[in-house]
């Protein structure tokens, strides 16, 4: 299928098939709208003004650039386990209101995981990885640093066991850094691929949210441990993650905030919660959707002036890209991915955790409920209801299961909140790609 639309005064046609962006003017941006996604009138056009249209169109085609054929058979998804979400941790020394965690508790007992539990998950990932040469263990919470020692030394007994076993581990990790000392930055820079570093910019809105135990503000606390990591971590990856409600939906100013205070890798996420004064509308998203266009202004003032950064949501790829199966397949969870909670209970991911519905087993038992991983394994970009019509689909890979279960009722009804976002970061990230592509020619 193909996409007409417009993005900070340029004219664009994606078309799904073959993932090719093509600049245009508006008059060819109004008819391919109408013509091929009905939004707009086609009798508004002279034979003259169709003809002229037609014949450039018809030459993209030729090329296999418009209207390109689709995959539509779905790669068989791998039985074979290649990462886990360990909660080292059910429990938190902040209480950020709008926490899906329950403020780190998931709704059961405050409880750390022990050596003996989180080994045994190694063991799990080791022995249903099958042929997979390179397994991902993430540290999650919670808050990850209150159990420093026992990452520690499952990291140095992942090490030891993926020797013998021909495997090889990714360790990632996700803190506040209210304990971000110089012990945890150096273990940090040795071992995990991947930081993940929460503050939600500003420090009126970061502080309004993320508050300590006694109730006060964090920001002062974590803001230099994060800068002075951050100096520390050299050219390996990291990224500061913020989450905005609808009490800043100026949000544009937290991602430029986050940036001029020498972070250059930046996610900021719409929450996601039930929370009557955080929620996001419906009634909210025109202003989402014009917030991320004063983003994309600033995003790309900022490369143009040579102080770029990378914004997570404008990442968009259009020729490399992630493999086929990955784009239909989506994030593996409940089925090459799941998520351990301290007991040692297996979940398909870190959303689903504590609902006793997706309790799929257990690191000590090592078999998996069939029934609920086959669901997960059958569930596909093409189960997806309303992808089909969708110019995202590829690139957006039908949104997340446990959103889409928790708002929608079921894992294969897209979240509408969140595709609303999504359409429009994902059109605001071509942009961004054809103006770099732009600057590079001169």
């Amino acid at each position: 299928m193909v996409h007409a639309f417009a993005c900070m005064g340029k004219n664009y046609i994606y078309d799904s098939g073959s993932g090719s962006l093509h600049e245009c003017d508006e008059k060819t941006k109004n008819y391919v709208a109408a013509k091929y996604e009905g939004c707009g009138d086609i009798l508004a056009f002279s034979a003259a003004e169709i003809s002229e249209i037609e014949k450039d169109l018809e030459g993209l085609k030729k090329e296999g650039l418009f209207l390109a054929e689709e995959v539509s058979v779905y790669p068989p998804k791998s039985s074979e386990v290649k990462a886990l979400c360990l909660h080292i941790c059910h429990d938190c020394n902040l209480r950020c209101r709008y926490c899906f965690a329950d403020e780190g508790a998931y709704h059961s007992a405050r409880e750390f995981m022990s050596e003996e539990t989180a080994k045994a998950a190694i063991d799990f990932l080791i022995k249903n990885s099958g042929n997979r040469k390179v397994l991902e263990v993430d540290f999650f919470g919670g808050e990850p640093l209150m159990c420093l020692p026992t990452i520690k030394k499952v990291v140095a007994y992942a090490r030891e066991r993926s020797a013998a076993a021909g495997k090889k581990f990714l360790f990632t990790t996700t803190t506040n850094a209210l304990l971000l000392d110089d012990d945890a930055i150096d273990f940090f820079n040795r071992e995990m691929e991947n930081v993940v570093l929460s503050i939600d910019g500003r420090k009126e809105v970061h502080d309004a949210i993320r508050k300590t135990v006694n109730g006060k503000g964090s920001f002062d606390l974590v803001i230099d441990k994060i800068k002075k990591f951050v100096r520390s971590r050299g050219d390996k990856s990291y990224y500061v993650r913020g989450t905005f409600t609808s009490r800043n939906l100026d949000f544009s100013k937290d991602v430029i905030f986050l940036a001029e205070n020498g972070f250059d890798s930046i996610s900021m996420e719409p929450v996601v919660t039930d929370i009557p004064d955080l929620a996001i509308g419906e009634e909210h998203l025109p202003a989402i959707n014009a917030e991320y266009e004063n983003l994309l202004a600033r995003y790309l003032d900022k490369y143009d002036r040579g102080e770029g950064f990378n914004f997570f949501h404008f990442n968009v790829d259009l020729e490399g890209g992630v493999c086929l199966q990955k784009k239909v397949s989506a994030c593996g969870a409940g089925n090459e991915y799941f998520s351990v909670v301290p007991n040692g209970d297996i979940y398909p991911c870190h959303q689903f955790a504590g609902d006793k519905n997706f309790l799929m087993g257990s690191v000590f038992g090592g078999e998996l409920n069939a029934q609920i991983r086959s669901k997960f394994a059958k569930s596909c970009l093409f189960t997806r209801q309303g992808c089909e019509n969708c110019f995202a689909k590829f690139i957006c890979s039908g949104g997340c299961a446990a959103n889409n279960y928790r708002y929608e009722g079921d894992i294969n009804k897209p979240y509408k909140i969140t595709c609303s976002m999504m359409k429009k970061r994902i059109e605001c990230g071509m942009h961004a790609l054809a103006h770099k592509k732009e600057r590079e020619k001169g």
